[in-house]
């Protein structure tokens, strides 16, 4: 038999199948062994510390097959919903001849191939800039295969860089009140560190589309915001 093999006209990157499952497993063998441990460790927490919550003293007083059946199936509970959220947070990239659709729990982004000037990992992150250097979007890819992410935008001629940001030396600390920032731009950058300190992610990245605004490219090294300008005129 004979045929032409045609390679398919997208590729999606997103964390290996087996992790979630392993994290899945990974609870439910825990659950096995706190089921066979639960009497002596609430025996240990009464004599060392006076006490113990209430759940696990009802299970040291289950006969042992029962505590192990019940924490077992608790178990199987906790690792399926780790597997489901370790799937639903992680960044799915699909890439296709005239597009990248980026997925991230439930946010979605559609970048244009004809739009993209760059892509790279920079850290943990995915990032795609245009020709003249602004972000067009980004993910935390640090859970994907940078080897993965070469091949498949490299295969349908994206600007791959191995290298990283090509403006990396650009970048510089934001120290609040430094000169050379206007002061919309301090408060925006502080705005945004305060939102970071929270885990207000959706507000952070507002920020970081008000900043580019005004002609800013911000990126997070170390906990802390790093800045660079898009070149004028472009």
């Amino acid at each position: 038999m004979t045929g032409d093999a045609t390679e398919p006209e997208s590729e999606t990157i997103r964390i290996p199948a087996v992790w979630p499952w392993l994290l899945g497993l990974g609870a439910a063998v825990i659950g096995v062994g706190l089921g066979f441990t639960v009497r002596p460790l609430v025996d240990w927490a009464v004599d060392a510390l006076g006490g113990a919550p209430g759940p696990l003293r009802l299970l040291a007083q289950l006969p042992t097959g029962w505590a192990v059946a019940a924490t077992t199936v608790l178990g199987v509970l906790v690792g399926l919903w780790l597997a489901h959220a370790t799937v639903h947070d992680t960044l799915k990239v699909t890439v296709t001849p005239s597009a990248v659709r980026l997925s991230q729990k439930k946010n979605e982004r559609h970048i244009a191939r004809d739009a993209v000037g760059a892509v790279f990992k920079d850290g943990r992150e995915l990032v795609f800039l245009d020709a003249a250097t602004r972000r067009l979007g980004h993910g935390d890819a640090a859970d994907l295969s940078a080897e993965r992410l070469r091949r498949a935008f490299t295969r349908f001629g994206y600007p791959w860089r191995d290298g990283g940001d090509p403006y990396a030396a650009d970048f510089r600390r934001w120290v609040d009140g430094m000169p050379g920032l206007d002061d919309r731009a301090n408060t925006l950058l502080r705005r945004r560190s305060r939102a970071l300190t929270d885990d207000r992610e959706g507000t952070a990245a507002d920020l970081l589309d008000e900043l580019q605004g005004l002609g800013l490219i911000v990126r997070d090294r170390d906990g802390r915001q790093e800045y660079r300008r898009i070149p004028a005129g472009d």
